[in-house]
């Protein structure tokens, strides 16, 4: 068996082969595709090659592993025998990943499938052209403020009333066409966003975990695709923790000695794009009645409505683990809320509308049927403030003489037993 270590850069991959307890180097290879398939038919079945996760990593990845027995694709910032070196060089990059890869010190990341692949792409890419398209109408705010014309009247200063305004405004020649770059710009930027917002809809109306994380108060189909490209395989988390680590909603936590764990801020790891979506959701989840709101409500009167939104995504995506990992739908979902959500989507998808003659397929509810969900939503509601209202009359857990400093016993008192042993299972 040989451990092969690739130092991957945009023209060409740094080779090192560690064999019979030696690490040589082994020249260069291409960084293009027919090199490097002429460089996997010449590995064995049993080798094994580690790479950093770079921009092309993947790909080269997907083109060596039916070749060889192995391929670690490892964290760049994880691998600190290279990031903390002194030495610095392709060769000496090249033999370190070979002698860490031997010595089984290198975790793999996982490698996305075609599918998840595209989809991160799509999610990523409209991402970036929302961030040049809020750029853009940014700078004609700044344009409106340099200019003493404060506000638009209007809410939406690029809807159509909002341009006609905006068309009457007297400005200089330098600022007249700075304001018509940046409507051009916004009006191309629209229409790209549009069509990807087609593919993803598209992809969310085939997909059955899609439009089960859209059963969920607040998610919508942009919500869904985001985290959906972030997880790929729910198998691969074992528990809701290790998602929310993932996602880098987990708080950081210090502790050393016989001092009680300091819980810090989130860590920020993993998906910056998920994480920011499931704050949005999270926000407009807050709003809607339910046990989340209940949850919300109980965090922002402690801690104040920005960690409330934080606390509330974090609960988002253990609810996102359960959901996809049972194949269930969120139990206190509203149904009419959600017939319009995948209705709304079958339409951004190119889906032909609905006759509205009598007879046809109903998708809005009417008022019986709203009062009666909102009823149903209250009571689950109310159910979970009772919960919370009966953990709170415990009080605190009493620790034994053995308990660890700073931790509660893991066993249950008698009052908590029993109620348990009677009550449903909560539904947070």
């Amino acid at each position: 068996m040989r451990h092969i270590g690739l130092d991957v850069h945009q023209g060409f991959c740094e080779v090192a082969i560690r064999e019979h307890g030696k690490t040589r180097s082994a020249g260069r290879v291409a960084s293009d595709r027919d090199a490097l398939e002429l460089f996997a038919g010449s590995l064995g079945p049993t080798d094994e090659v580690a790479m950093e996760a770079t921009g092309p990593a993947m790909e080269i990845a997907r083109i060596i592993t039916p070749h060889v027995a192995r391929v670690v694709v490892a964290n760049a910032q994880e691998v600190r025998a290279i990031s903390h070196a002194r030495v610095k060089s392709d060769r000496f990059d090249a033999r370190t990943l070979a002698d860490l890869l031997a010595a089984g010190m290198l975790a793999p990341v996982w490698v996305p499938d075609g599918e998840t692949q595209v989809l991160r792409r799509r999610v990523a890419r409209r991402a970036a052209l929302v961030r040049q398209r809020t750029r853009a109408k940014n700078e004609i705010h700044a344009t409106l403020a340099r200019c003493l014309l404060g506000r638009s009247p209007f809410s939406d200063l690029f809807g159509k009333k909002g341009r006609a305004w905006l068309g009457e405004q007297q400005l200089g020649v330098e600022e007249a066409e700075t304001v018509s770059g940046c409507l051009r710009q916004i009006d191309f930027l629209d229409v790209e966003v549009a069509q990807i917002d087609r593919k993803l809809s598209e992809w969310a109306v085939s997909s059955e975990d899609a439009r089960r994380l859209m059963s969920i108060p607040g998610v919508s189909a942009g919500v869904a695709a985001a985290l959906m490209a972030a997880i790929g395989d729910i198998s691969r988390f074992g528990s809701p923790r290790q998602l929310v680590a993932y996602l880098g909603l987990d708080p950081k936590v210090r502790q050393s000695g016989d001092e009680p764990a300091r819980h810090g801020r989130i860590s920020k790891r993993g998906n910056a794009q998920a994480r920011s979506v499931l704050v949005e959701a999270a926000w407009v989840t807050i709003r809607q009645p339910g046990p989340l709101h209940a949850f919300g409500e109980r965090i922002r009167a402690r801690k104040g409505a920005q960690v409330a939104a934080v606390a509330v995504a974090r609960k988002l995506a253990c609810l996102s683990w359960q959901l996809l990992t049972k194949g269930e739908d969120y139990a206190f979902a509203r149904p009419s809320l959600v017939r319009s959500k995948l209705r709304r989507l079958e339409l951004d998808a190119g889906a032909a509308s609905l006759p509205t003659r009598h007879g046809a397929q109903r998708i809005s509810a009417n008022a019986a049927e709203k009062a009666a969900e909102r009823q149903l939503i209250e009571h689950a509601e109310a159910a979970y403030r009772r919960l919370i209202a009966d953990w709170k009359a415990t009080g605190p857990a009493k620790t034994g003489g053995g308990a660890t400093r700073g931790r509660a016993p893991s066993r249950p008192s008698k009052r908590q037993a029993a109620r348990q042993a009677t009550a449903q299972t909560p539904a947070l």
